[in-house]
């Protein structure tokens, strides 16, 4: 199975879409709830080909794709709309497309969380040209913690590609020509395997910018030596539970 890129959606052309020359940006006009759905069954459930259809975890990808689409641009031009938790906008989702009214909805999420935690993840860890410092990301949530720059890998990508374009979309730096295939470092938590490869001689002053919508909340640089586990019994203020496997 192949999986899906952690990042939201581009925006794409649709029957309900439109750029306003007057205001440069996106926006949106739905009437109803229905109307919604039918857009999103037609953007990325009806048109897809027959071997992703019968493949319940491909529907449930384009199905996560569908609900980034609907919060990152639907609901923004829209905010009438409400926001939606991924389950329950899939539920409506399943409940409004034919095609998946043979799916058991509850079984179907149920199996596709469970995967999606299983799919290997590639990222890096971007040194200075001291290797004193690394950057790293945080979330969008108020919740969330600081990880290094990684996501999940696709179908019969190779592990360094897969880096290189997370990396890209999470901080807008490039590492094509820096990456070294053989500098990673490997390990599996949770039935999840993680490759980072360490890449020294990243510019302290590039000026990191995301690709992403409401993924990515910071991106700093981080001196190796405040991080927790680098100094045994050190406390560091904020979350790094997303890196202390890797630092030691």
């Amino acid at each position: 199975m192949s999986s899906s890129s952690s990042s939201s959606p581009e925006l794409s052309s649709g029957i309900h879409a439109q750029t306003d020359p007057s205001e440069g940006r996106y926006s949106t006009m739905y009437e109803t709830e229905e109307d919604v759905l039918e857009d999103l069954t037609s953007r990325f459930i009806l048109n897809l080909p027959d071997e992703e259809l019968n493949s319940i975890e491909r529907i449930s990808f384009q199905v996560e794709q569908a609900h980034w689409y609907y919060e990152d641009f639907i609901r923004e031009a829209n905010p009438k709309f409400p926001s939606l938790p991924l389950k329950k906008f899939s539920a409506m989702l399943f409940n409004a497309c034919p095609l998946l009214h043979r799916e058991d909805h509850e079984q179907a999420f149920y199996n596709f969380m469970q995967y999606k935690t299983r799919v290997p993840v590639c990222g890096a860890i971007m040194l200075n040209d001291t290797w004193e410092k690394c950057v790293l990301v945080k979330g969008w949530k108020s919740s969330s913690g600081w990880g290094f720059p990684k996501g999940k890998i696709n179908e019969d990508e190779p592990q360094p590609n897969c880096a290189i374009r997370e990396v890209l979309e999470e901080t807008g730096y490039n590492l094509a020509g820096q990456l070294n295939p053989d500098h990673v470092i490997e390990m599996s938590i949770k039935e999840q395997k993680i490759a980072l490869y360490v890449v020294p001689g990243v510019p302290e002053d590039y000026l990191f910018k995301t690709k992403t919508r409401k993924e990515i909340s910071k991106i700093e640089w981080f001196r190796l030596s405040d991080l927790p586990t680098w100094k045994r019994n050190k406390t560091t203020p904020g979350k790094f539970y997303l890196i202390s496997p890797f630092i030691g």
